[in-house]
């Protein structure tokens, strides 16, 4: 490993090819919320051997800001269930104690993020002492908690797995890798990775302000009273102004959800040369770009909102 890197905070993201571009916005979020100072030495843990091409693309991107390294971890997790509404790259954080022998902490980040926050203030300033994990609790809603309840998990003491500040050391000291590749063979599981986080880490997991990780729920009025029920006004407000965006559910490039223009607003930042690389629906690209001018987006959300109350009548 380089100086470079070993001085830089480490973030790992996990992708297949077909993830390149969400995962190269996400990575320049990253760098927008950051301090010019700050550093970063991205892991980048794929399905299959990058192109040179895109490495290259990514090198380009982040300038001198960071250094990249490539782990393909191609058939490492063959025995474990993965659910076929994800792939098997969601799991591969379980891995990292095992396979980052150089670091004692990491954070990991789902690619299907947008960064308001500085994570290298998140690196420094959280000390994880015998925790395992830091990240953010879901806010659970009345029908999940059966589930989480079946599987051992308490509700409001849940984490969603797409932030995570790992303590590697821990892991290690506490051979906790086999237990989790073991926990994650169960085929129930809906969530199989984050599940077995949740199980066999409780008690041993730091809790993160939400606007860390604000997946979907956190974004959205109809829950705003669930969320209240293990958050503050001041938290849901936080979420509103600077959270950084997890869409969990549906996928920006692929459909109008909550936090549109902000993702679009950090693809237009892209490089021509990673842009092209996404097909993007004509009808879907000019929505993008109605909706981030200040006249249509009244228009949009006035539809919206007329829409809902005729419907709920």
């Amino acid at each position: 490993m380089t100086n470079f890197a070993v001085n830089s905070i480490p973030i790992v993201l996990a992708f297949t090819p077909n993830y390149f571009v969400p995962a190269a916005t996400c990575i320049l979020s990253i760098l927008k919320s950051a301090k010019s100072t700050d550093h970063f030495h991205f892991i980048c843990l794929l399905t299959e051997p990058l192109s040179p091409s895109y490495m290259d693309k990514l090198v380009r991107l982040v300038g001198d800001s960071a250094v990249f390294s490539y782990i393909n971890l191609e058939g490492a997790l063959s025995d474990i269930y993965v659910d076929e509404k994800y792939t098997v790259a969601a799991s591969y954080r379980l891995l990292l104690p095992t396979i980052l022998m150089d670091y004692e902490k990491v954070l990991y980040v789902d690619c299907d993020m947008i960064f308001r926050t500085n994570l290298a203030d998140l690196y420094r300033d959280t000390e994880m002492g015998a925790q395992y994990m830091a990240g953010v609790f879901e806010a659970t809603l009345d029908f999940q908690e059966a589930y989480l309840e079946s599987i051992g998990c308490q509700p409001g003491h849940y984490i969603n797995s797409g932030l995570l500040v790992m303590n590697l050391h821990a892991l290690r000291e506490d051979q906790m890798v086999d237990k989790l590749l073991h926990a994650a063979k169960a085929d129930y599981l809906e969530f199989p990775d984050q599940d077995v986080i949740n199980q066999l880490c409780h008690g041993r997991i730091r809790g993160l302000p939400p606007y860390w990780n604000s997946i979907r729920t956190f974004w959205l009025p109809q829950y705003k009273a669930a969320f209240l029920k293990y958050y503050t006004e001041a938290d849901w407000l936080n979420v509103q102004k600077t959270g950084n965006v997890h869409y969990t559910g549906a996928k920006p490039w692929n459909t109008f959800t909550i936090g549109f223009a902000i993702w679009w607003d950090h693809f237009e930042q892209l490089p021509a040369e990673v842009k092209e690389l996404m097909v993007v629906p004509k009808g879907l690209y000019w929505l993008s770009k109605m909706y981030r001018n200040p006249v249509g987006r009244r228009l949009i959300d006035g539809s919206r909102h007329l829409y809902r109350r005729l419907r709920n009548r």
